[in-house]
C-alpha cells in the first residue's frame, strides 16, 4: 500500500474498531465513509462526528415505533465535525454536543497512534442551543477534569459561559480557556488549518450564532448547521450560493425535509429552511458540483436521515447528499 494512502486506512480501521469496541457503538452502528470522501494523504482532514438535530435521533420523546428505536443502527448523534492533524496528533472538535462522550472517543480513534485516548486541542462552538454547547459539562470536575481546553466562542457566548452556572465553573476551574472569536478573522489552528466565523440569522436567546469556514492547505469546508432562512442571510449581505461555490464541501442545515413532516403542527413556527426549499436554491449550482452540499442537523422526524427513504433518494437524484457519520474530507 502506498504511503500516501496509509492515513486513509488508519481512519477507516479506527472507525471500524470504534464501532465494534467502544461502549455504545455496537448499539448505535457507524456509517461507512463514502469512497469519494476518503482522505488520500496524511495531511489534515475533517471528519463528520454527528448529523442529527440538537437532541439526536431518536429524541427523548420519539415514539416506540420510531425507526431509530426499532433499529439501533438508525440512531444518530447530534451534528458535529472533528478536525484532525495526523502529523502532530492534534484534534479539534466543532460543537460540544450532548453526545460528546462518544464523539470525543471517535475523534480520538481517528488518530489511534496518539498517546492520549482523549485529547482535545480545542473546541469551536457556533451558539448556545443545547446541541451545540451543553457537552462542555463533560470537560469539568465531575467528568474529564480537562485542563485549559481552548474554547473558541463569539463575544456574547463567552459572556454567557462566564456568567452562568454550571458553565462558569468550567472557566473558574480552568477546565476550559475561553478564546473570543473576532468575527471574520481566521482562527489559526495549526498545520495550515484555520477556521473563520461568520454571523448567521438564528434564534439568539443567549448568544449570537455563527457558522464556520474551515480552510486547509488544499481544501475548504463550510459548516452551517443552523439558520432561520436564506433570505435573512442575504439581508445580512451574505449569499449562501457564494459560500457554497467557494468551498469543497458544505455541511448545511437540513433540519426538516418539507412542510409535511410533522402532521398536525403548524411548521411555519419552525424557521429552518426545508431541504426541498434549499434544493430549489442550490439547483443553480452545476449538477456535477452539487455533491459538495451535504445536509445535516436532521430532526428526528426527518426521513432523509436514512439512506433507504424516498426523501434521501430524491436528494441524491438531484445531485446532493446527506452527511454520514464517519465521512472524511482531506484539507
Amino acid at each position: 500500500m502506498r504511503a500516501a494512502n496509509r492515513g486513509v486506512w488508519r481512519v477507516i480501521r479506527a472507525l471500524g474498531m470504534a464501532c465494534i469496541a467502544a461502549a455504545g457503538f455496537v448499539a448505535t452502528g457507524c456509517a461507512t465513509p463514502h469512497p469519494t470522501n476518503r482522505a488520500m494523504s496524511d495531511g489534515p482532514y475533517v471528519i463528520v462526528l454527528g448529523t442529527a438535530q440538537d437532541a439526536g435521533s431518536p429524541q427523548i420523546n420519539s415514539p416506540a415505533d420510531h425507526p431509530a428505536r426499532l433499529d439501533p443502527s438508525k440512531q444518530r448523534f447530534a451534528s458535529s465535525l472533528g478536525i484532525v492533524d495526523p502529523a502532530s496528533g492534534r484534534r479539534w472538535l466543532i460543537e460540544a454536543t450532548p453526545d460528546i462522550r462518544e464523539q470525543a472517543w471517535l475523534l480520538s480513534r481517528a488518530h489511534p497512534e496518539a498517546e492520549a485516548l482523549i485529547q482535545l486541542n480545542g473546541v469551536l462552538i457556533t451558539h448556545a442551543h443545547i446541541g451545540h454547547y451543553t457537552g462542555l459539562v463533560f470537560l469539568g470536575h465531575e467528568s474529564m477534569g480537562a485542563s485549559r481546553v481552548p474554547t473558541y466562542v463569539a463575544p456574547r457566548m463567552a459572556e454567557f459561559l462566564s456568567s452562568n452556572g454550571p458553565w462558569d465553573l468550567l472557566v473558574q476551574r480552568q477546565n476550559i480557556e475561553l478564546r473570543v472569536i473576532d468575527i471574520a478573522a481566521p482562527i489559526e489552528l495549526g498545520a495550515g488549518v484555520s477556521a473563520t466565523a461568520f454571523l448567521v440569522p438564528h434564534r439568539q436567546e443567549y448568544s449570537e450564532v455563527v457558522g464556520f469556514r474551515i480552510e486547509g492547505p488544499n481544501r475548504s469546508v463550510l459548516f452551517l448547521p443552523d439558520i432561520d432562512s436564506w433570505d435573512e442571510l442575504a439581508d445580512m449581505g451574505v449569499d449562501v450560493l457564494d459560500l457554497v461555490r467557494g468551498v469543497d464541501r458544505a455541511y448545511i442545515d437540513g433540519t426538516f425535509y418539507d412542510n409535511n413532516e410533522i402532521p398536525g403542527r403548524d411548521m411555519s413556527t419552525f424557521p429552518h429552511p426545508r431541504i426541498t426549499e434549499s434544493m430549489e436554491l442550490f439547483d443553480a449550482l452545476p449538477f456535477e458540483r452539487r455533491e459538495r452540499v451535504r445536509f445535516l442537523h436532521l430532526n428526528h422526524t426527518n426521513p432523509a436521515q436514512w439512506p433507504e427513504t424516498d426523501a434521501r433518494r430524491e436528494i441524491e437524484r438531484r445531485g446532493f447528499r446527506g452527511a454520514e457519520r464517519g465521512e472524511v474530507i482531506e484539507l
